[in-house]
């Protein structure tokens, strides 16, 4: 075989392996960041640990209701007449018995906030109806775990 040929199958064959070597990087890059993304959204779903019942905890509450139709945090459509509400930190599905003044409304935490400092709840519009909390769109709340 000449010394020609000889260096043409080395210059092919390097090609080949450093194709196949960026190949393989882009793949194990792309595979590890889809990875750690699905783990950190698994590990930030189930992080929120349980809360047990009689649990209680006030402050002031307010409620949204413009997006209807939208997905909360916990991936379910947001529907404003439903009895749902945001909290920080609760894990999702947890119910709530809320109470403003003489009247109550139990509702399933199922998004994150509120995002404004100093108010403990977000409530649906339908929740906040319910306990006569849209009069001023603020109120001192009560909750307690179910």
């Amino acid at each position: 075989m000449s010394n020609a040929l000889r260096g043409r199958r080395r210059a092919a064959s390097a090609i080949r392996n450093t194709s196949l070597a960026a190949l393989s990087m882009a793949c194990i890059i792309g595979l590890g960041t889809n990875a750690s993304e699905a783990r950190s959204q698994k590990s930030w779903r189930n992080a929120q640990a349980s809360i047990s019942s009689g649990h209680s905890f006030s402050g002031v509450a307010s409620y949204y209701g413009n997006e209807s139709g939208n997905r909360t945090a916990s991936g379910q459509r947001f529907n404003q007449n439903a009895m749902t509400a945001a909290h920080r930190t609760l894990p999702f599905g947890t119910r709530l018995k809320v109470t403003h003044g003489s009247r109550s409304v139990v509702v399933t935490v199922n998004d994150r906030g509120p995002f404004i400092r100093g108010r403990v709840l977000d409530l649906s519009k339908g929740a906040a109806h319910a306990i006569g909390l849209t009069g001023r769109g603020v109120g001192r709340v009560v909750a307690e775990v179910q």
